[in-house]
């Protein structure tokens, strides 16, 4: 398969100017690009630092799961942000990135693209996109914040485990895509999104965009969580960004963390 030019310079031509990837560092390959992110981090790299690679060597996915990052075929980003919020609403930062996300690979290249709560981008029903999201901070104010993303752009395999249930921009459109103009089209649509979200520090002002291209919405889905298990129709999100399920008797319950299937996503039927 032949692959397409990705560095610094090509994102940068796409990306044009901005604060979010005012600095942008490439490598052929690193373990993980949140844990160079994270080291950049330390060192004082300012707000908006991006960290690209063609390949990663330790990719992480959440719950310390390994994320695949095979060589010349799909994005891998990280993005430091140093937000002036308190520690408890940088997770809803994941959803910012999410439809950030989903945004992009609507406009360019025009796929029908959904989220599943949290952090999961889908089309086709089969992932195409994962995010990890991680943070250092103090009592009251946050250090800095590591977005991680994992594109699935020109794969046109995975392995057999995971076969069923991803996909890649490539298969979805039958053609290979330029990772560079995905990854400038993504950093694009998130900081308009960045900065509706510091208006109030949460997703008041997002809520509406994000909730209509979630694929939960208005779905039965189960979420489990250490020691309980419920089932439900979720109804949207709220400010914090939380799932919001409707349960049988009519209640609803503001949905924080665990794992939350779809019917008819991921093999949950």
């Amino acid at each position: 398969m032949k692959t397409d030019t990705l560095n610094a310079g090509e994102i940068k031509r796409y990306l044009g100017s901005g604060e979010i990837g005012c600095q942008i560092y490439f490598a052929q390959e690193t373990d993980s690009t949140n844990i160079w992110a994270k080291r950049l981090a330390e060192d004082g790299a300012p707000s908006g630092t991006l960290v690209c690679a063609d390949m990663q060597t330790a990719g992480r996915g959440r719950r310390g799961r390994s994320w695949s990052s095979p060589k010349g075929s799909s994005l891998y980003l990280s993005l430091l942000l140093r937000p002036d919020l308190p520690p408890q609403n940088a997770s809803s930062l994941t959803l910012v990135m999410g439809m950030s996300v989903a945004e992009a690979l609507r406009k360019d290249p025009g796929l029908d693209v959904r989220i599943k709560w949290p952090n999961d981008i889908v089309i086709s029903g089969r992932k195409v996109c994962g995010i990890l999201t991680e943070m250092s901070a103090a009592m009251t104010k946050i250090e800095y914040v590591i977005i991680g993303v994992g594109i699935n752009v020109n794969l046109t395999e995975f392995p057999d485990e995971i076969r069923d249930m991803a996909t890649s921009v490539a298969l979805e459109t039958g053609e290979q895509i330029p990772r560079a103009r995905i990854a400038a089209q993504v950093l694009k649509c998130f900081e308009k999104n960045y900065k509706e979200y510091l208006k109030t520090g949460d997703m008041t002002g997002l809520r509406e965009t994000y909730d209509a291209m979630m694929i939960n919405c208005g779905k039965q889905v189960k979420v489990i969580s250490p020691g309980h298990e419920m089932t439900g129709t979720a109804v949207g999100t709220n400010e914090k960004g939380e799932l919001l399920v409707r349960k049988e008797d009519g209640t609803v319950e503001a949905v924080y963390a665990g794992e939350v299937s779809v019917r008819g996503i991921y093999g949950y039927v």
